[in-house]
């Protein structure tokens, strides 16, 4: 059973993967250089968790009248149910249920396992290609609503356009020196997508507070809009999906996202900082 377990729940995960953009697909393809350290995808930061409830056991107990095995079993269910989720319209439970019965008691099962691997392998590849697809057609659709955003955001009052198609609006000038590219920042930031998603911000980082970085190891649209802040000022950056994460943004983002960034630049940091984690919006590795 153990071993049947393990199988169908790898099979599972690997689905929900492919289903649900897994962003360790979060390698995102771009076409920013990387870093000179190990380039990341952006570390958005994880919604705070509520403290967990105690648990009545003596009503767990109740539920299934003391019987452990039943509450293992139960329990076990609920741990493959979820596992097979984002693959329930793929699958018919009931010969699931048939394959999972046979194969607990050790009966002889319909498919061998040379069978039961090709099959496995042409259902991740099934998994794949409508994974593809549905990225494809998301990345179209971020596309075509980024573009359209950005052609009516760029004649409202104030926005300023860059050569590279950056823009970019000024809350407060600040009166301070401007960094240069090989600089390393200290910033306040939220970050959100055009529908007014939120997807990061410094202040949700643990511990909370301002993000320090070099700046030649973010995207380029941070790299460009900093270097145009003097110390001291807040600016709001309209950055284009080929100056963020292209076709290869993190889950969080989705691919060809155009991002819109609040950033407060507090200082920049003696060469001496550079040892000190980056946790901004980062440059994702060159395309193979």
């Amino acid at each position: 059973m153990n071993q049947f377990l393990r199988k169908t729940l790898i099979a599972a995960a690997v689905g929900a993967a492919f289903l649900a953009g897994s962003a360790s697909a979060a390698d995102t393809k771009s076409d920013t250089k990387p870093a000179a350290a190990a380039a990341k995808p952006a570390q958005v930061a994880p919604a705070a968790q509520p403290a967990k409830p105690a648990v009545d056991t003596a009503a767990i107990d109740a539920k299934f009248k003391g019987d452990k095995k039943a509450e293992y079993s139960y329990m076990v269910g609920m741990d493959v149910g979820r596992g097979l989720g984002s693959i329930k319209d793929e699958i018919d439970l009931k010969v699931v249920v048939e394959a999972l019965e046979a194969t607990i008691k050790g009966e002889k099962t319909t498919l061998t396992e040379p069978e039961a691997l090709t099959v496995r392998q042409e259902f991740m590849q099934k998994l794949q290609a409508k994974q593809q697809a549905k990225t494809k057609e998301e990345a179209e659709k971020n596309q075509k609503e980024g573009d359209e955003f950005l052609a009516k955001n760029k004649t409202k009052k104030g926005v300023k356009v860059t050569e590279s198609g950056l823009q970019y609006e000024v809350i407060k000038q600040g009166n301070g020196p401007k960094p240069k590219d090989t600089d390393i920042v200290k910033v306040e930031y939220t970050g959100t997508k055009i529908d007014g998603t939120k997807f990061d911000a410094s202040a949700d980082h643990n511990p909370p507070g301002p993000a320090t970085f070099p700046l030649n190891g973010v995207i380029k649209g941070w790299t460009e809009g900093l270097q145009l802040m003097p110390v001291g000022s807040e600016y709001k950056l309209y950055i284009p999906a080929k100056l963020a994460y292209g076709e290869r943004g993190p889950g969080a983002i989705g691919p060809n996202a155009t991002l819109i960034f609040d950033v407060k630049l507090l200082s920049i940091e003696p060469p001496a900082q550079q040892a000190a984690p980056a946790i901004a919006p980062q440059q994702q590795p060159k395309k193979d």
